[in-house]
This record gives C-alpha cells, structure tokens and sequence, in this order.
C-alpha cells in the first residue's frame, strides 16, 4: 500500500465520517482582549479584573447563571458576561444581580423595550434630542449629549426618547474602552418649560433611575446639565430621591457658565454651541452609526420572550421599578413643586 493510501486510512478526519456525514461546524473565537496595555492597567487597578484571572471569572459566572436561573434567556458569551462584571467590579454576587435586573427591566417596560430598533426611532433621532459627541473626555468617557428642548411632546410620547437613549447606551457598550471608562453626560435644559418638565414624572423618572443604576452595565461617571432654567429645581426634585448617594454626587449644575463646564469637559473636545472649538454639533453621523446597526438590535430585541422567560416579572425588579399606582400621590406632590419654581 502506497503512503498517500495508508496516510488516507488513517487520518482522523477523513476515517471518523461517514460519506453523508459533515465534519462538526468550527467553535466560535474565544473572547480576545482589546483593551490597550494603558486600559488593562486601568482595569486591574479600579475594576478588579486581572488578566490572568479574567475567564476564570467570566466562568463562574456564567456557572452561577445556569446553577441559580436555569430559565434565564440571555447570551453566556465572554464578551457579554464581561460587561457585567466590570460594571460590579468582579464581584460575582452583585454582577449575577446586575444581568439579572438587566433582563428584569426589559421584560417589565414594554413601551420601551418592544420592538427597539434604530429604524423604529427615526423620529426621534431626526429631531437632534441626542448624540455622542466624536471626541472622548480626558479619562477616555464619551460623551452623550441630551437636549430635552428638541423634543416636541405632540410629536410622540417622552418613552421614545428613554428608547433612544437604551439604544445608544447599548451600542456604546459593547466597546470594551466604554465599559472600563464609563461614560460623560451633558444634559442642555435650555428652553425646557414647565409642561414639558410634567411629561417627567415620579413614575418615569424611577424606572429610567433603576435602569441606570441598577439595570445596566455601564459605568456613569458625571451629568453634567448646562442651561437648566429654574423649573429644573423642581426635575431635580423628582430626580434626587431616587438616586443613590455615589451617583447624585456627581450631577455638576453649571447653569450659562461655560467657563465652568470647561473646567471638566475641555473646550477642544465641546461643539461650538457650548463655547468648544470641536466645530458645529453633528448628530448625523452617530444617527448613522445607530442605523448601520440596525440588524443586531433586531436580532437582540425583536425576537419573541421564551415562555420560560416570565418568571423575570415583578419579583426580580430593581427597587426603582413600581407601577403605575404606587406614584399617584408622588406625582401629586411633584406637580405643585414645579409650580412653586414659578
């Protein structure tokens, strides 16, 4: 028997298959690190993550998911699973805790969550109400910026505007830069008057707190508002009670001082509307960013709950999530508040 005749009879790929039979598809890639050498640094030192560590870590959780909510519907990738325990620092109680309100929130928010797609909130881009600014901060954050007075309430309800803002923290997560550094927020209340303000009330404002502190995994470094006029006394007075004492400590009130927000956000990487030499603000090209994924967010949000998923109901919900019912007499109460900023 010739050599190529016996190297065929006994190569493994060719003796373990039938003739009808197809060789196994190939595993996917494992998780590959993107972070530079600067980040890892950064992620040892203030999340906890050792490298040497980090899918040993990524395994247990991904264990304590299957072990502690076998029903639970959701990706056990290395990349996924990562982004919760950066955002608890590699605490794996509180990071299982974190994924879990994270699909809580989502099953609980219809309005919201249903059908979350770019092409579905068009509107809503179109009218400028948000946009990440192209450059990051000093400490590597993006900076989402937040206009309320480009939003016009007989247009459509304020929960599109909340479904944009998830869109835009989920496409921004998925970087791994953004999920060491966290992210800027740069809220402009220029123009905003009282009957758009009422549009904000204790209901909404608990469920959009609850999601950010306790529902996704994202790292909030500072709210910076500019503009605000003085009915934002009476927001912040809804916003306050809700917010957990790290968080609230860094919202920054700079009313028209420019100087003082230049003092946090430099003026190299601010648009002209906010005394910055970045040029006109451009909302166009992170609107097209957001559109070009229009397929991964069908896939990720447009696709039926398994009946298995409902046990994820009230139960599991973040504090800052209740119903309806239980924010009437808040909302009573917020409504002469704002009054009196007048």
């Amino acid at each position: 028997m010739s050599e190529e005749s016996d190297s065929l009879r006994t190569s493994p790929s060719v003796a373990s298959l039938s003739e009808n039979e197809l060789p196994p598809p190939p595993e996917p890639p494992g998780y590959v690190c993107s972070l530079t050498e600067e980040l890892v640094t950064k992620a040892r030192e203030e999340l906890q993550e050792k490298p040497e560590w980090r899918l040993r870590d990524v395994q247990a959780l991904r264990d304590m998911v299957r072990k502690e909510y076998p029903n639970l519907s959701t990706s056990l990738d290395d990349a996924f699973l990562l982004r919760f325990l950066r955002a608890r620092k590699f605490d794996y109680d509180r990071a299982l805790q974190l994924l879990v309100n994270y699909h809580s929130c989502r099953r609980s928010w219809p309005e919201v969550f249903n059908n979350l797609k770019p092409s579905a909130l068009k509107d809503v881009l179109a009218s400028g109400f948000l946009t990440v600014l192209p450059h990051t901060d000093p400490r590597g954050c993006h900076v989402v910026c937040i206009r309320p007075d480009r939003w016009i309430p007989s247009n459509y309800p304020i929960t599109e505007n909340i479904r944009a803002i998830y869109l835009t923290l989920e496409k921004l997560i998925q970087s791994e830069e953004t999920q060491v550094n966290g992210i800027v927020i740069l809220a402009d209340y220029k123009g905003v008057s009282l009957s758009k303000a009422s549009h904000f009330g204790p209901f909404i404002a608990k469920k959009v707190i609850g999601i950010l502190q306790d529902g996704f995994p994202i790292r909030i470094k500072a709210v910076h508002v500019v503009n605000e006029p003085r009915i934002f006394k009476g927001i912040f007075a809804i916003i306050k009670p809700f917010l957990k004492e790290k968080i609230a400590n860094r919202f920054f009130l700079h009313g028209s001082d420019l100087n003082s927000l230049h003092t946090s956000l430099p003026r190299s990487i601010l648009p002209r509307e906010y005394g910055g030499t970045a040029g006109e603000l451009d909302t166009a090209t992170w609107n097209a960013v957001l559109l070009a994924s229009e397929d991964d967010f069908v896939k990720e949000f447009c696709q039926p709950v398994p009946a298995c998923d409902s046990i994820l109901g009230q139960a599991l919900l973040p504090e800052g999530l209740t119903s309806d019912a239980q924010c009437d007499d808040s909302l009573r109460a917020v409504k002469s508040q704002l009054y009196s900023c007048y």
